[in-house]
């Protein structure tokens, strides 16, 4: 399993994909926007989005968990 963690603090803008989707390495996940910039959060492995941990709206600290690909 492959876990994606936040880089930075931000708001996550758009949820792009949804549980259970497959997704490719490089596949954008979610949109976050901090200072008013748009940052895609992108998954690191191939493979099924098992877990998605934000919404649209959430405020994420560096470090949270977004997403577990397995």
């Amino acid at each position: 399993m492959a876990e994606v963690r936040a880089e930075m603090v931000a708001n996550v803008w758009k949820v792009v994909a949804t549980e259970g989707d497959q997704v490719e390495d490089g596949d954008t996940l979610v949109i976050l926007e901090s200072m008013k910039m748009e940052i895609p959060v992108i998954a690191e492995d191939t493979g099924a989005l098992v877990k998605l941990n934000v919404a649209e709206g959430d405020v994420i600290q560096e470090g949270d968990l977004i997403a577990t690909i397995s």
